[in-house]
């Protein structure tokens, strides 16, 4: 990584507000990638299409399931993503970087093959540990420069190298660097973040371009997706939709939100910033949410997300169900021997109840969490699948509303 007393060895690029989009050459060749968005239906701002990437067909809306580093926290494998219909796995660019080391991954074949997943990957881009490490870095334009929260080492990581990091581990697709300003932040402060992450953006294209083309890159597909900034703050949120549509790319994502805001503010922000994105490109709603917060959103447009929720919430004994979320560890449960969710079909449903599993977490067994993170990732993917298929049926209105309803008549 580069020498912090030498950041120069990268050359900077520097733009105005409104870049010229048209000074990077190889903004085509992101164009030509082996990937397609189509549009199947449409209900309102709700959308349902088919995402074609080099691994594989997403229908969407999806949920991705979160494999911070190579691993569902749960004790679940690839195998078992495919089980619970996971379409898309998530990995973390800097915490592979840091361990097991994205170079060594390469030197085994790369992610898909390291984790032994054949379906979409997407990577973020170490951008959210700018916000989340917040007390171990220091931003500056040429990027920032981390303490690990392993062991303190010193760590640079700016757009060239994110790119490189998510070359070597041959994602699918690749989120663009960026920094995830904390709510709440000054206008003054978010307005100069976004214009950075703007030149960030421009600095990413040029990289991934140059990757692309190494003969030893893993994934030489790999598409990159550029990220939407601004806070709450409609006006620089909709002026930055503006810009980084210009630059054509294979998908676009609205991040910052989830960070302390109300839900009643994201939506807003949602239904202020999703019409200035491409309608035919994949729209993706960073680190969201719950189901509730998914079926609001896919109403204002969003046709990706991701969340720990559901796999954190599993660890502790919490588990969704169409009648809202259960806390496994209430006493009530002890005699309980029906499953998790009446009606479902996944693994543990089929064959386990919820005395059990209580038992199981009294007892401290591992497979308590598994069996709960099983469940939760199958519910998740199931609503999506729900979802779709009452969009291309012009019910999700309908759908919606019952689902909402549905989740309100639970005690836990």
């Amino acid at each position: 990584m580069r020498d912090e007393k030498n950041p120069s060895c990268v050359s900077m690029l520097f733009v105005s507000r409104k870049p010229d989009v048209k000074i990077y050459s190889g903004i085509e060749k992101q164009k030509g990638l082996c990937h397609m968005y189509k549009l199947i239906a449409s209900e309102g701002m709700a959308k349902r299409g088919d995402f074609t990437t080099c691994h594989g067909t997403v229908k969407t809306p999806v949920f991705m399931n979160v494999a911070t580093v190579a691993a569902i926290k749960g004790a679940l494998s690839a195998e078992d993503l495919e089980n619970v219909k996971c379409q898309v796995a998530l990995s973390n660019t800097y915490h592979l970087h840091v361990r097991p080391g994205d170079e060594l991954i390469k030197k085994l074949g790369g992610l898909h093959k390291f984790m032994s997943w054949e379906r979409p990957l997407l990577t973020d881009s170490g951008g959210f540990q700018v916000f989340s490490l917040a007390s171990l870095r220091k931003i500056k334009e040429e990027g920032v420069y981390f303490a690990s929260h392993i062991d303190g080492r010193k760590i640079f990581m700016g757009p060239e190298e994110s790119m490189c990091i998510q070359s070597n581990l041959g994602s699918t697709i690749a989120m663009a660097f960026d920094e995830c300003v904390p709510y709440p932040s000054t206008k003054e402060y978010m307005q100069n973040s976004v214009d950075r992450t703007t030149r960030w953006l421009l600095r990413c294209i040029k990289k991934m371009d140059e990757l692309n083309l190494h003969e030893n890159t893993i994934n030489k597909n790999q598409m990159l997706f550029g990220i939407n900034q601004g806070g709450t703050f409609d006006d620089i949120r909709i002026e930055h939709a503006k810009i980084i549509s210009e630059l054509d790319l294979p998908g676009y994502s609205i991040g910052g939100l989830a960070v302390g805001e109300t839900h009643e503010q994201m939506y807003s922000v949602l239904e202020a910033v999703v019409p200035y994105l491409p309608k035919n490109k994949p729209t993706y709603l960073m680190g969201v949410g719950t189901p509730e917060n998914i079926l609001e959103s896919v109403e204002r447009g969003i046709d990706f997300f991701d969340c720990v929720l559901p796999a954190r919430n599993g660890r502790h004994a919490n588990v969704y169900t169409n009648f809202g979320k259960l806390n496994l560890l209430n006493k009530k449960y002890m005699l309980d021997d029906t499953p998790i969710d009446e009606g479902c079909l996944c693994p543990t449903c089929r064959r386990h109840t919820k005395a059990y599993i209580r038992h199981l977490f009294k007892a401290k067994e591992m497979l308590a969490m598994r069996l709960c993170v099983t469940h939760n990732l199958f519910f998740f993917n199931t609503m999506m699948e729900e979802i779709r298929e009452a969009i291309e049926a012009g019910m999700f209105k309908e759908y919606k509303k019952d689902k909402l309803e549905g989740f309100k008549r639970c005690d836990m």
